[in-house]
């Protein structure tokens, strides 16, 4: 079911709403190297802007209950929080199999510290900052209008393009070995698999936010993107990972169990929010 030219132009809204206020927030940091923290938050920023003017203050409120319900079939924590550190841990092997030297890994001599790292990165290491907007708003929107993979790739494209300021900046130091070709492709493959268990949680923000906070986790506890060609191992398994999950269970919604409530909305002409 299609979604009315509202929701169309809602759509559009958003990434220009995301992009402007991430680029503008980040332009002091690529330009006099001075961190604004506001940047990272321009898409849940416009995904709640949005929700307030169309909805006002109970979809908002919706919105944020999404972020906070675990009702969702606990054997996908299984993925969410070994699936990146699998991937990203066996990238780091095999660069290290193949020769290179070992990079630091510091929390081998503070292991306590990845418990606080993992809180940060929740809030402030992106998840939070980008999750309600990415997957809460946008993907919701595209797979009203596209099947799955399409809209994964459409958010895929347009979440690396977001990230390209990045790339500018002095203190960013993991973008430095990878070629930004490479790195849209990565977001892309991590869209296809964060959009899997979006759909399978039924729509469940928290999982996402959690899946996108072990993926930072796992760059942090395994310095991939130190080594020369850890990160083509990664963006290698990635797709592999992406071929399993289109071979099982296809591309156009990702999902097997039919029964599994996904959150597709459309508006009927009373504006109520419908859900297939």
């Amino acid at each position: 079911m299609k979604l009315p030219e509202s929701e169309n132009l809602n759509l559009w809204l958003f990434f220009v709403t995301a992009f402007t206020w991430s680029w503008l927030f980040w332009m002091p940091e690529v330009l006099w190297d001075y961190r604004l923290y506001l940047a990272p938050f321009g898409p849940t920023v416009a995904a709640f802007l949005l929700t307030y003017k169309n909805e006002g203050m109970n979809g908002a409120r919706d919105l944020l209950k999404r972020g906070l319900d675990f009702r969702f079939r606990k054997i996908w924590l299984l993925p969410i929080f070994l699936l990146m550190p699998a991937i990203v841990g066996l990238s780091f092997l095999l660069s290290v199999l193949t020769g290179e030297p070992v990079p630091e890994i510091a929390v081998l001599s503070q292991p306590w510290v990845i418990i606080p790292a993992f809180f940060y990165i929740f809030f402030l290491g992106g998840p939070v900052e980008e999750e309600f907007g990415w997957r809460g708003y946008a993907l919701d929107r595209l797979q009203a209008n596209f099947n799955a993979l399409v809209s994964s790739v459409i958010i895929g494209i347009m979440w690396g393009i977001w990230h390209l300021p990045l790339f500018f900046m002095p203190r960013q130091e993991m973008y430095y070995n990878v070629p930004i070709w490479g790195f849209i492709l990565g977001t892309v493959l991590f869209s296809i698999m964060f959009t899997w268990v979006y759909n399978n949680t039924g729509g469940s923000i928290l999982a996402v936010l959690l899946l996108h906070t072990t993926g930072n986790l796992s760059h942090f506890i395994f310095p991939v993107t130190a080594t020369r060609f850890g990160g083509l191992y990664s963006l290698v398994l990635n797709a592999v990972a992406v071929i399993i999950v289109l071979i099982v269970w296809g591309h156009k919604r990702m999902v097997r169990e039919q029964h599994i409530k996904t959150t597709l909305p459309n508006r009927n002409t009373s504006g109520e929010m419908l859900r297939r």
